[in-house]
């Protein structure tokens, strides 16, 4: 530390949290990150906290009111506290004259917060849960508690620590069990993951839920680490080919079989007459799905009328637009006569208002919250895959339908035609999205509809 005269004063560092829109998390909302600025030089850390960008007001920096209470009264108090935490760190330095940059005001913070608390790796999960929940983000949260429930399992049979309760209405129990029993974030070795990789293998799980889980988990430390809570210098994850000695996540075969109906497949589903209301439903869904990009059953069950624009002169839609749930990313598709023809088909029985539903899936007085929905989706969704194997059964179609499939099948019979595997990516709106968005944007709406008039 140089020495100090009665002439200088240590300058205080400035504190604030910021949306940070430069980086698009996988869900497509944006992390908050608490930024110190301190003699001119930034430095930035992740708080852990994100949000979708459709619920924050950019001219105004502040979160919209239309995102739900009480997540939202949550979400600023927990931001305000961030902000506190580094604002008190940085008052200390300044008051004690102690010569510092940015990143010690975020070890000075780190210091106070651990001494504060002691949280542990299953009860940071739930945190993170618990916040994706009130966001909105209910899928992401149950992929967390999933996560925290077969840790619970595994800690409680090789720690010698009694089964975790984890039945519904339970949940007060397994925060009991959590508390006597829970890790700390260094038990989390090598070792560790490979003795519960073992262990999950010998129930007969399969690679791509072994994939889910420990990239989950990879996620979480990470997120620990950022925000202060694990130390990186026992990290047991490889992060590039020379750690070889550390725990592969990449090693689990994701792969699963492709596949795809042919175009004469297609017609036989298409002249298919179905037995009921239910099964009508499933036709139109793989038929919609395939004409209009491969849309997934998610976004293609939370379409409403206001998603389509451009009638022409008999007053038919032309164009279907919509945001993708899982990504955040934009789309807009030509309407193809068939997808046009179902959507006249639905119209009399769906259309009360220009917010309803387009597919009797979701229902808007009974669906309301992220759980309602979801729930819901998850149970048609069932029925519907159900439903399209009996039709393909009675079609004549070898490979089993499902919604996946409409999808696969859209991209595969683009791809026989000769389309850029490029334009084939974007109207899908593939895995790689944040990567492919660079060069894809040059594609024009008229590219992508001369693509999809292969289909025809």
């Amino acid at each position: 530390m140089s020495t100090r005269t009665t002439e200088h004063k240590e300058g205080k560092a400035t504190i604030k949290v910021v949306y940070y829109t430069s980086k698009t998390l996988a869900d497509g909302a944006h992390p908050f990150v608490v930024r110190v600025t301190k003699n001119r030089k930034q430095v930035y850390r992740y708080t852990g906290l994100s949000l979708h960008p459709k619920y924050w007001n950019a001219e105004k920096k502040e979160i919209r009111r239309s995102y739900p209470e009480p997540a939202r009264e949550k979400l600023i108090n927990d931001l305000e506290g961030w902000r506190k935490k580094y604002e008190a760190a940085a008052n200390t330095l300044a008051g004690n004259d102690e010569e510092h940059d940015a990143l010690t005001v975020f070890k000075k913070a780190v210091e106070g917060r651990q001494a504060q608390r002691r949280v542990k790796l299953l009860a940071y999960i739930e945190e993170l849960a618990t916040g994706m929940a009130g966001s909105g983000q209910i899928g992401n949260a149950g992929v967390y508690r999933d996560l925290s429930n077969q840790l619970a399992k595994f800690i409680g049979a090789e720690y010698n620590a009694p089964a975790p309760p984890l039945g519904k209405g339970q949940e007060a129990e397994k925060a009991a069990w959590v508390k006597q029993y829970d890790i700390p974030f260094d038990r989390l070795t090598v070792s560790f993951c490979n003795e519960w990789e073992a262990t999950l293998r010998a129930t007969g799980v399969e690679e791509i839920t072994l994939s889910l889980r420990f990239r989950t988990l990879r996620a979480v430390l990470n997120k620990a680490i950022a925000t202060g809570l694990a130390k990186a210098d026992s990290y047991p994850f490889a992060r590039n080919i020379s750690e070889r000695h550390k725990f592969q996540v990449g090693k689990f075969n994701v792969s699963t079989a492709k596949r795809a109906v042919s175009r004469g497949e297609l017609r036989k589903l298409e002249a298919l007459l179905p037995d009921s209301d239910r099964q009508r439903l499933a036709k139109d869904v793989f038929l919609f799905s395939f004409y209009c990009g491969g849309i997934n059953f998610v976004d293609l069950a939370q379409l409403r009328w206001t998603n389509l624009s451009g009638a022409d002169e008999i007053g038919q839609p032309q164009r279907l637009s919509y945001v993708r749930q899982k990504t955040g990313g934009k789309f807009s598709t030509r309407l193809l006569p068939p997808a046009a023809a179902i959507l006249s088909a639905y119209r009399p029985y769906t259309f009360a208002q220009p917010d309803s539903y387009i597919f009797p899936i979701l229902d808007l007085s009974k669906h309301q919250t992220p759980s309602q929905v979801k729930n819901r989706l998850h149970k048609v969704l069932g029925q519907v895959n159900k439903d399209l194997k009996d039709l393909g059964v009675q079609a004549g179609i070898e490979t089993p339908l499902t919604t996946y499939v409409a999808r696969h099948s859209f991209a595969t019979a683009l791809k026989m035609t000769g389309t850029n595997t490029a334009v084939i990516s974007q109207a899908m709106g593939h895995k790689s999205e944040a990567v492919t968005a660079i060069y894809l944007d040059s594609f024009t709406s008229d590219t992508m509809d001369a693509a999809f008039e292969q289909l025809l």
